[in-house]
């Protein structure tokens, strides 16, 4: 079968997939146009012990990325081969339909251009290598996220009280219909807030920080991750102002895993986790000052030189 850029499911050369297609009679193999062309998405199970599913993630429309990512979750076939056109045609293999599900949904996430900043700056990091770090203290909640297919409920909380991660976590919402995120949690281990300005700040915008502009930039990321239900792993330099009207402001350097989580509601909950780099205190610079501390620390930094 195939799945339309709708999210329809129809059979191969039936009425529904022509007049999807848009061409009732095709001298050329519709099929492979439609996936490579339009959106669709190739559906089939080979010998009742492997599906196979072919697409091109660049075309895929966000109604068929998620009839197929459902169809996976009552799936019994363990083994699961996605084929996927770039420049030409690739495919992985996989036997969990839970990581054929995420790897689906990272194949068809769209590029995010971070918005641009003479004082933050955000660099990527591989996370599909973080759930194979025992190592790193997120690597647990990239589990729980996954095995909870990104549901989020009261077990969220609990679990991250016992990985001893509440300290310095988030929680975002973000509500379609709303345009900007507003925090619902903020754990006690950010430097920058005390008990009277968490308490103040619950269920206000996250552009209303002490560092406006910061607020600002961090806000696209999460509207980023609530819209596309993709996680980001992140390397962060920023100059940070501590108050409005303060001269004064610090440099800080740390890594930042952003989880996407659906709710009973429309809202999105977007749960943040940070650790500062080498357990480095926040360094003092004048607000305004070149920049250069940011453009030096980026250029040297490399990924060994992290620590939990």
């Amino acid at each position: 079968m195939l799945v339309t850029a709708k999210g329809e499911w129809v059979f191969e050369d039936s009425a529904e997939f022509l007049a999807a297609l848009g061409d009732s009679n095709p001298d050329y193999d519709a099929a492979s146009f439609a996936v490579k062309n339009l959106g669709f998405i190739k559906f089939q199970i080979l010998d009742d012990s492997i599906i196979e599913i072919e697409l091109h993630p660049r075309n895929v429309e966000l109604p068929a990325l998620l009839a197929v990512q459902q169809q996976l979750l009552s799936s019994r076939v363990n083994l699961f081969r996605i084929k996927y056109f770039e420049t030409s045609w690739r495919s992985e293999i996989t036997f969990t339909a839970e990581r054929a599900i995420s790897q689906l949904a990272e194949l068809c996430s769209p590029v995010f251009a971070a918005p641009p900043s003479r004082r933050f700056l955000a660099e990527p990091r591989d996370f599909s290598k973080l759930a194979q770090d025992p190592d790193n203290p997120f690597s647990p909640m990239v589990h729980k996220w996954r095995m909870s297919f990104g549901f989020f409920d009261s077990t969220v909380i609990a679990f991250a009280i016992k990985q001893q991660l509440l300290s310095r976590m988030m929680i975002i919402a973000v509500t379609p219909h709303r345009a900007d995120p507003i925090f619902r949690f903020i754990g006690d281990g950010f430097p920058w807030t005390d008990h009277d300005y968490k308490m103040g700040t619950i269920g206000r915008r996250i552009e209303e920080q002490p560092d406006k502009e910061y607020g600002e930039w961090v806000s696209e990321f999460y509207k980023f991750s609530a819209q596309t239900g993709q996680p980001r792993y992140d390397f962060v330099t920023a100059e940070i102002q501590r108050w409005p009207g303060k001269s004064e402001s610090y440099i800080t350097h740390y890594e930042r895993l952003l989880l996407p989580w659906k709710t009973p509601s429309e809202e999105i909950f977007v749960t943040l986790l940070s650790k500062t780099v080498d357990g480095k205190p926040a360094e003092r610079s004048d607000h305004g000052s070149d920049n250069s501390v940011i453009k030096n620390f980026a250029k040297s930094h490399t990924p060994q030189r992290l620590r939990p």
